[in-house]
């Protein structure tokens, strides 16, 4: 669409640039002087189409554009200018977010614009001040920023006056709806904001601000479900952004294996590939701002300290940080306001913590280390680099194992490396994984009976029912599941009820609600904190403990453990020479059927891709020429020893159902990502044992679920009975259509005896 120039009037002086904006002029005059005073000569297309719809007041609307392309003010400047109207000086606007920091940094842009308007806006998390939240208490009005666990707390300790504080709201904006789409953290949403309506007795519009998602369809639902046929979604196609790719391969080298020259050094022998990409790495950024990805806190840190000894070993100022979610707020945000800063150079070694969220200015480039998690988040980070039109840069750099005769079947294929060429090739076809569909989330709801009870001070189980179930996003619980749920937390003591049906808090419901963690629907692992003298600077999970006398790196720097204190779960730390990154929790997230079909297509074309270096072209033909060995085009079974491979070319939900459905034969099956690993079992066995599951046709999902170990894995899992955990499980994580159509695709059951 055509952005239009905003030609104001003659009275303004200010010079006339083209044909005038088509909605421009429907915002009020006191919001159209801000942006003639920001010097814009006209509208991205995003906010031109945003204006109408938004000041109508009566549509839920999706705003979905790339990073950067001023989704905030698409939404805030028609809000802005409903709040200036008669009617609504009183009014209010709730903003969600899922990040604290996205809060402070929409705060400091948004105050620019309201403090002319006259127009209030209160941040509120948990680091704002208790006077700070009183004051918007006394005179609810203007917009309200806040997190989704805050909001839980306003309803558990001000349930009943929740009506009369956001009795005036007019909008709800939640900001990077496609953070939340498919989390628990997402149903929680979807419930407070039901709920918000449940309470003021009328609908309210809900707006949601994203990077282009790969199903709108899904995401509308998300943000109105049940109806997203009516949500208004305004989908950017602006885009003409310049994009300059390089894929650098490195072969991992064994590490040199030369003593220790200090004694008080303990350091794990450094991999020269490691090393490799740390000297590209500085040589590419030094001098420039960038944002380095890495795929865990542990490589976030490895690569920080080594970039920032490289640093001193050229006598030059430090120019590398690391951010991530162990570290404390001050070093986390003294990273951000260095890397705004714009005096000087400064890159961040991060992890999705800096995905999404706060403006940090332009970013020369985006580098990746390993496998992307997907290809969504890659187009999420691509989108920091290459503002005020210059090109946006991708910098890949990936490792692969040298292969020997003990070397796997992905490192023979070169899996990784097949895998990232084929989700930048649907990145450059404009392909993003659709949000995921979502399960039961039994766990939050658990989590909002126990919240509701306190809102109102108890209610009845058919209360619950209707507003969590019925009409709220809990909508696909059966009655009997939602029954057999108030019957497990009753058992655990979570709530009781009264002699006259009302359900209450039980004794260890009472305790959960009163404290601070119960506001997150998501589970945070225990953790020690880390002290060098006065100071905080980060956390390290409890069940990945470090000794007293052992040294690591955190923070970018190095650290001697002095002390570690198990009850105060306090590790205290001084400055050392040695160091190694300390281990991290964490997973990978689950790869989508399309990706791994695009790897099929990868391996069977002869053409290689333009984008990468001469040791990727060599590490791609050497996992291409193993694909022929195979014969991998034409077979989808074959053995090696006493293991049986299974390729489906499927997404990891359809692969661990069909996993399932083989163990639950009595084969030891196990999902190896590329391919299902069958454990003595011959080619034979295997391919009648799949004969056997296409005949019996699509399997019971619930069945499946009720033989998987360990799916106790949400905040509240612990309080549920297996069967509930299998309900859960079932409808989150298998897909049993997908399974069977993919094994009854395996038309010829051929296989290969030995590589």
């Amino acid at each position: 669409m055509k952005r239009r120039a905003l030609q104001p009037s003659n009275s303004d002086n200010v010079p006339s640039t083209g044909e005038d904006s088509e909605s421009f002029f429907l915002l009020d005059e006191k919001i159209r002087r801000w942006v003639w005073s920001q010097g814009w000569t006209e509208l991205r297309e995003a906010q031109e189409r945003a204006i109408r719809p938004i000041l109508s007041g009566i549509t839920d609307i999706i705003i979905a554009a790339a990073t950067a392309s001023g989704k905030t003010e698409a939404a805030f400047l028609p809000i802005c200018s409903k709040l200036l109207e008669d009617e609504s000086q009183d009014a209010i606007v709730i903003y969600l977010s899922p990040l604290k920091a996205l809060i402070n940094d929409q705060f400091s842009r948004m105050e620019q614009l309201c403090e002319e308007l006259d127009i209030p806006v209160y941040p509120w998390h948990g680091d704002i001040s208790a006077s700070r939240k009183s004051k918007f208490l006394k005179h609810p009005s203007g917009i309200l920023l806040i997190t989704p666990e805050s909001l839980e707390s306003l309803f558990v300790n001000h349930g009943h006056a929740i009506p009369t504080i956001f009795n005036a709201l007019l909008y709800a904006v939640v900001d990077e709806l496609h953070s939340f789409i498919g989390s628990e953290r997402g149903r929680q949403l979807q419930s407070l904001l039901h709920r918000l309506e449940f309470a003021i007795k009328r609908k309210v519009p809900r707006i949601g601000l994203s990077a282009t998602i790969g199903d709108m369809v899904l995401a509308a639902d998300f943000l109105r479900p049940g109806y997203a046929d009516n949500v208004n979604m305004i989908l950017s196609n602006a885009s003409g952004q310049e994009l300059k790719l390089l894929l650098k391969g490195y072969l991992q080298q064994q590490p040199a294996l030369a003593p220790s020259q200090n004694d008080d050094q303990e350091e794990p022998p450094e991999d020269g590939s490691d090393l490799a990409i740390g000297e590209s790495l500085f040589k590419t950024l030094r001098g420039s701002s960038n944002l380095i990805f890495a795929n865990s806190r542990n490589r976030v840190e490895y690569f920080a300290d080594l970039l920032r000894k490289m640093c001193e070993d050229q006598h030059i100022p430090n120019e590398f940080w690391p951010h991530h979610g162990s570290l404390s707020k001050e070093l986390r945000e003294d990273a951000e306001m260095a890397i705004k800063d714009k005096s000087r150079p400064v890159s961040i070694a991060c992890t999705s913590t800096l995905e999404m969220g706060i403006d940090i200015g332009a970013i020369a480039n985006i580098a990746q280390l390993g496998v992307p998690p997907s290809v969504a988040s890659m187009r999420q980070r691509l989108g920091r680099s290459g503002r005020r039109g210059d090109p946006a840069i991708l910098r890949i750099y990936l490792q692969e194992e040298e292969l020997t005769d003990k070397s796997s079947l992905a490192d023979c294929l070169r899996a990784g490396l097949v895998q990232t060429i084929a989700m930048v090739r649907l990145l450059l076809a404009k392909w993003y994984e659709p949000p995921p569909e979502s399960g039961l989330h039994i766990s939050t709801l658990v989590q909002q009976l126990l919240s509701i009870i306190a809102q109102y001070g108890g209610v009845t189980a058919a209360q619950a029912w209707n507003v969590l179930c019925v009409k709220g996003p809990f909508g696909i619980m059966s009655q009997q599941l939602f029954a057999d749920v108030l019957k497990s937390m009753g058992s655990h003591k979570l709530l009781m009820q009264a002699s006259d049906g009302l359900l209450l808090h039980g004794q260890l419901g009472e305790r959960i609600v009163n404290h601070y963690s119960f506001y997150a629907a998501f589970a945070a692992p225990e953790e020690y904190r880390l002290v060098t003298g006065a100071r905080t600077i980060g956390t390290l999970p409890i069940d990945r403990p470090v000794s007293e006398g052992s040294y690591l790196i955190f923070g970018g720097r190095r650290w001697l453990v002095l002390s570690v204190d198990s009850q105060k779960r306090v590790i205290d730390l001084k400055p050392a020479k040695g160091g190694k990154p300390p281990v991290f929790g964490g997973q990978s997230g689950w790869i989508h059927d399309r990706i791994r079909q695009e790897m099929l297509e990868v391996y069977k074309e002869k053409s290689i891709p333009v984008f990468l270096d001469v040791r990727a072209q060599e590490l791609l033909a050497e996992g291409k020429k193993n694909f022929q060995r195979y014969d991998l085009q034409n077979q989808r079974l074959f053995s090696h020893g006493n293991i049986t491979y299974l390729f489906c070319w499927m997404g990891d939900r359809a692969m661990d159902t069909i996993a399932a459905m083989l163990r639950a034969k009595g084969l030891k099956a196990v999902n190896e990502g590329i391919a299902i690993i069958v454990i003595q079992s011959s080619a034979e066995e295997l391919t009648n044992c799949l004969r056997v599951l296409i005949n019996e046709g699509v399997p019971d999902a619930f069945e499946l679920a009720m033989s998987i170990d360990n799916k106790a894995k949400e905040k509240y899992d612990l309080f549920l009975t297996d069967e509930l955990l299998s309900a859960d499980y079932a409808a989150s994580k298998l897909d049993s259509e997908g399974a069977l159509k993919a094994i009854s695709n395996l038309h010829d059951f051929k296989f290969l005896r030995g590589f």
